[in-house]
């Protein structure tokens, strides 16, 4: 059965999934992602050691840490994007290569060459590549999937402009909306909140509650302590390595971000207005 969309009023659009797709878990109960033992160094210095995690299904996952804690670097890990020391990453029970377009990245809005004389709908368009295969012409069905993604976002009265005439909100809902495209099963987004209007803030929320519905998995580099309760359900506090990962009702406590962030005094005052907030 194909995946839908949904319409800004959140009623499901059938037709524009990955046809014949199957949900990759439905045969083997392996989680979404799972990392062993993984160790990243650069010039032989450690920057995340002896990882070990295992996301659970349709969770939205945040990863949470001080400057330098290795974050990114997880994600980049996980996608095979830079050389891990030692360590497994599995998706869905296999290699990342083999199970790649399982997976859709959003990268951090800083990385990305805004200049590259290309409109927002050829972004988004790209999502549906992995599926095409590189020199295949792009059939009217992607255009379509990136027209709704574009839709999703609100940005299709966009889709003809260059993508360095957007803002930064902008831009980043292009990302957003090239992921959709894509109709992956875990979504790994870094620091997608970063930098952005409130009314970007609210869409990405939102955008990530209607992929919870429909049973995706979202792992989300954050750095706001104090919206982690309210966005996240599982949270992986991390400081090179993993300190605590859980739900974030259990996870996301002061002692266990006391041992992550040290002696960080500001965030520290952040998650304890945070932790209260979950209170109330």
């Amino acid at each position: 059965m194909e995946e839908a969309w949904r319409d800004e009023s959140g009623k499901r659009l059938p037709g524009h999934g990955a046809p014949g797709q199957a949900r990759p878990h439905k045969d083997r109960p392996a989680p979404p992602l799972s990392v062993h033992d993984l160790t990243v160094a650069y010039h032989r210095k450690p920057v995340i050691w002896d990882v070990e995690l295992a996301i659970p299904e349709g969770k939205l996952v945040a990863v949470v840490g001080p400057n330098g804690a290795g974050k990114s670097t997880l994600l980049k890990a996980c996608l095979d994007l830079i050389p891990v020391t030692s360590g497994l990453v599995r998706v869905y029970g296999e290699p990342y290569r083999k199970n790649r377009h399982l997976v859709s990245y959003v990268p951090q809005r800083e990385s990305v060459d805004w200049d590259f004389p290309v409109t927002v709908e050829e972004v988004v368009t790209m999502g549906t590549y992995g599926r095409l295969g590189w020199l295949r012409p792009v059939s009217r069905d992607s255009r379509e999937r990136a027209r709704e993604a574009l839709r999703q976002v609100k940005l299709e009265d966009f889709a003809k402009r260059q993508i360095s005439q957007l803002s930064g909100g902008q831009q980043q809902r292009t990302f957003l909306a090239r992921a959709l495209a894509q109709d992956a099963f875990v979504y790994l987004m870094d620091e997608p909140f970063a930098a952005v209007d409130a009314s970007t803030e609210r869409a990405i929320v939102d955008l990530l509650h209607n992929l919870k519905e429909d049973g995706k998995t979202c792992v989300v580099v954050h750095h706001d302590l104090s919206t982690v309760p309210s966005y996240f359900d599982h949270v992986i506090l991390l400081n090179m390595r993993v300190v605590a990962i859980g739900p974030t009702k259990e996870v996301f406590t002061e002692e266990n971000l006391r041992k992550t962030y040290g002696g960080q005094l500001t965030l520290l005052t952040e998650a304890a207005n945070a932790l209260r907030q979950t209170v109330r």
